[in-house]
């Protein structure tokens, strides 16, 4: 088999292995391209952090301990901390940005008017790893073996090769596997390098590294096929490129539009919208119908509800709630929505296995619909966390000192 190989390398001709230059290339770039994505979600997060730190300081020398004030100057930094395996799709940030700065007012519209689009199909788009591997790297795969048959046919030597003792051990299977082990090889060695950067433990380089191999595959299987068929080396090219575009771009686009169609979602600027429109509505309604509904979530404040005419901090924060309260379900409704659509995208790519290693390399990155709703869940949670800290102090009239703001919930990433 090694003195095949050889022979394949040495009869490969000139714009194959140039091809196979140009797609390691291209990995390496992808991932040198992730890498930095990676060091640069990480450096915001640690200047996040630093600058609350510093700015919290600052506020509270402002504050004098008064709750009112600390609390709506404050950011409170949440973030999603990327993985050893972030470098081969990036968070793009279509659901919630990857590092975020909210604050004790309503958080609705905080969250939403960062969402711009729906992720749960990979479609064509990002310059990343996972492009180069399920778009590109099949092209190649077809342009290589697509006339391993027809090509020896057309040359009329096809005949002659196939009557020579043992021709597929000693012919056509190294054959296919230099050129199949060329792309794979062009694919895995950035992806180890970028792994042995980032630290990521053998298990999970050796999951991404299958998943690499299992999209070749398959493409390596159908281009086989196809190259068997008694055709012209043409024909079985136009065949191939019709496949590729059709099960990486017209298949999973049509699905995308169709699984949309089927489960329609709120709109998240609407959501924002209305939740911005029933804070800015707190300050003509009456305080005491705003503070009734207030204390009707929270009982426990029912003595300590505001009940004077000047503006107090514990109304102002008490329609901020209300304010999230209003969009609750809308936004409830959304996330489920984003959960069913995924669901069915998971189902359609049991049937398109490229989606399916796209979604599972999704995973394996962080980047996946289900890691972007559970972050939203965390931060809504946090949210939720740091009002219920600092009411006992709005509502009981207690000063905020040192000890309280070292004491506050602070964000701990998944």
């Amino acid at each position: 088999m090694i003195a095949g190989l050889a022979r394949e390398w040495r009869l490969l001709a000139g714009p194959a292995r140039l091809g196979l230059i140009v797609l390691a290339a291209l990995a390496s770039v992808a991932v040198a391209l992730g890498l930095a994505d990676v060091d640069a979600t990480r450096a915001d997060i640690a200047r996040v952090v630093a600058l609350e730190a510093r700015e919290t300081q600052a506020i509270a020398a402002f504050a004098k301990g008064d709750a009112g004030e600390f609390g709506y100057y404050r950011n409170f930094p949440v973030w999603r901390a990327p993985g050893d395996l972030a470098f081969l799709a990036p968070t793009r940030g279509d659901a919630v940005p990857a590092v975020m700065r909210i604050r004790m007012l309503a958080l609705e519209g905080q969250i939403n008017d960062n969402e711009a689009a729906n992720p749960e199909l990979l479609l064509a788009g990002r310059f990343d790893f996972a492009f180069v591997t399920l778009y590109l790297a099949p092209l190649l795969l077809i342009a290589l073996l697509h006339d391993l048959w027809s090509g020896e046919r057309e040359a009329g030597r096809l005949a002659a090769l196939d009557s020579l003792p043992r021709a597929r051990h000693r012919l056509w299977s190294p054959r296919v596997v230099l050129r199949a082990g060329g792309v794979a090889l062009a694919l895995l060695v950035p992806l180890a390098v970028g792994a042995l950067v980032e630290g990521t433990t053998p298990v999970r380089l050796a999951a991404a590294a299958m998943l690499v191999l299992a999209s070749l595959g398959f493409w390596m299987i159908v281009t086989l096929v196809v190259a068997r068929l008694q055709a012209a080396s043409a024909t079985q090219a136009a065949v191939l490129a019709g496949l590729w575009f059709a099960i990486t771009l017209v298949v999973p686009a049509a699905a995308h539009l169709a699984i949309n169609a089927a489960v329609p979602l709120p709109d998240a600027a609407a959501i924002a919208r209305e939740n911005r429109e029933e804070v800015h509505a707190g300050w003509d309604r009456p305080k005491a119908e705003t503070m009734a509904r207030f204390v009707a979530l929270y009982p426990a404040y029912r003595d300590q509800s505001a009940t004077g005419t000047a503006f107090e901090w514990k109304w102002y924060f008490a329609f901020q709630q209300l304010g999230d309260h209003a969009v609750a379900a809308d936004s409830a409704a959304r996330d489920a929505g984003i959960a069913r659509r995924e669901a069915w995208a998971q189902r359609l790519g049991w049937l398109l296995p490229p989606l399916k290693v796209a979604q599972a390399m999704q995973q394996l990155a962080g980047s996946d619909v289900k890691a972007d709703l559970a972050f939203k869940t965390q931060v809504r949670g946090f949210h939720r966390e740091v009002r219920e800290y600092h009411y006992p102090y709005l509502f009981g009239g207690r000063p905020v000192r040192a000890a309280d703001v070292a004491s506050a919930p602070a964000f701990a990433a998944l």
